[in-house]
């Protein structure tokens, strides 16, 4: 019988870890733990990196209407001094009308965005912008490993910890 590491965790705080050490492999391609969290990532970052493997190129490019705010030279925006019903004079932003290229998931891409969403966290950067992790996966990581069927991972030992003795390891994207 096939069961998991309870790494010493009741159940939502050893999700919650998993979690998070997924997120950080996948966003960093590399990061140090302990031997058992290791392996437990190991299966989930294989799992989400497989399924974008097969998801990377199921999408169609559609074009959209976009209204955006119209910007000057200096990237502001352009305001224009308009009359209210009421007599009282306002400024409101001019906005133009652009076509856009987009790419549009097919339904199993979406499927699968949204399982890779459910194992893995939202990331900020250093600016505080949102990073798509999804995104990241099907445009540079899949393409990547397109010719490779699982073994995305690589484990490898680096000695133990220097508190309690646990043996530390490397995990890396291949």
């Amino acid at each position: 019988m096939a069961t998991n590491r309870k790494l010493g965790r009741t159940t939502d705080i050893r999700l919650s870890m998993l979690k998070t050490l997924a997120t950080d492999l996948v966003w960093h391609e590399k990061i140090t733990t302990t031997e058992a969290r290791a392996k437990e990532v190991k299966s989930i970052v294989d799992s989400i990196i497989a399924l974008a493997v097969k998801e990377k190129d199921n999408y169609e490019m559609v074009d959209v209407k976009v209204i955006k705010a119209k910007l000057d030279s200096k990237g502001n925006k352009v305001t224009e001094l308009v009359k209210s019903k009421n007599g009282k004079e306002y400024l409101k932003v001019v906005k133009e009308e652009t076509t856009e290229s987009r790419q549009k998931d097919m339904p199993s891409r979406l499927n699968a965005r949204r399982k890779i969403m459910r194992k893995i966290n939202k990331v900020k950067d250093s600016e505080g912008n949102n990073v798509d992790l999804p995104s990241k996966l099907f445009n540079e990581l899949a393409p990547r490993y397109a010719d490779r069927v699982g073994g995305y991972t690589r484990i490898i030992k680096a000695g133990q910890r220097r508190g309690d003795g646990a043996e530390k390891v490397i995990i890396e994207l291949v």
